[in-house]
């Protein structure tokens, strides 16, 4: 390929390379949440020139009409949204679950600012997020990020991908698996912390004299945190089992969002 003499045929290839990863990542979690806005167009730059060689788009797919460019702009969007929605939905739950977990704890007034949003946030929510997403990255899940999107290059056209009635069918399905995980990840904190309440409640019964209000806040922040160990070790195999059907969600959802497939 001869770098000094672009035709505007490979410019419009180029163009619509570039529009595609920047749409696409800026969107993503992890890729359009947390690297700062240099790093994410130097990532966007570089990736583009190392995918454009191979997975370059046909000049004759940019359109000529400007609100046919908006329409693909919209089009894009909506992949973005579709390839993101999967990976933060597991992140959603495991705020739930955390934020159900401090709810339990005692912590209700406990809260954290999230550095990306500026919001407060749970203490507990923030931690579980942080672990998870730390197990999401030590296990190459940024990368599969990375592999739908060059697998969207062969299935989904510029602009291509539409919200079809069976896309969003099946996003409404893993939203309500999302509350179902949020409850399971909780599960065993909120099972542990009623037992401490009804051992709590049968002790103020046989001894009306001992402060149960000065002994059950501390038993009950000591069993959550110690339960809160094992949600982590349940964290690890739920993320996995993810990461291992990224992929497989991620092209089954660009199929149904394409008109033709």
């Amino acid at each position: 390929m001869d770098i000094f003499n672009f035709d505007p045929r490979m410019v419009l290839s180029f163009y619509l390379t570039l529009f595609r990863v920047s749409v696409v990542l800026f969107i993503m979690p992890f890729f359009g949440d947390t690297l700062p806005n240099v790093i994410k167009a130097t990532l966007m730059i570089v990736l583009t020139l190392a995918v454009w060689p191979k997975l370059s788009f046909p000049a004759s797919f940019y359109p000529a009409n400007p609100m046919n460019i908006a329409v693909m702009f919209a089009g894009e969007v909506v992949l973005g949204l579709t390839l993101g929605c999967i990976v933060r939905m597991i992140i959603a739950a495991v705020q739930i679950g955390g934020a159900i977990i401090n709810f339990q704890m005692g912590f209700s007034m406990v809260n954290s600012i999230d550095p990306l949003t500026g919001q407060e946030e749970p203490m507990t929510t923030h931690f579980i997020y942080m672990c998870t997403m730390l197990t999401f990255l030590s296990l190459n899940g940024h990368l599969h990020l990375i592999r739908a999107l060059g697998a969207s290059f062969d299935l989904v056209p510029p602009g291509g991908l539409f919200l079809s009635p069976e896309l969003m069918t099946e996003v409404m399905v893993f939203s309500k698996q999302m509350f179902l995980l949020g409850v399971r990840i909780a599960a065993p904190v909120i099972m542990a912390l009623f037992l401490v309440d009804l051992a709590l409640a049968l002790i103020s019964r046989t001894a009306p004299q001992m402060n149960i209000l000065v002994m059950g806040f501390p038993l009950k922040i000591a069993v959550g945190f110690l339960f809160l160990s094992y949600v982590m070790e349940m964290m690890s195999d739920y993320v996995t089992s993810f990461i291992n059907s990224m992929d497989a969600v991620m092209m089954h959802l660009m199929k149904l969002g394409v008109p033709h497939s």
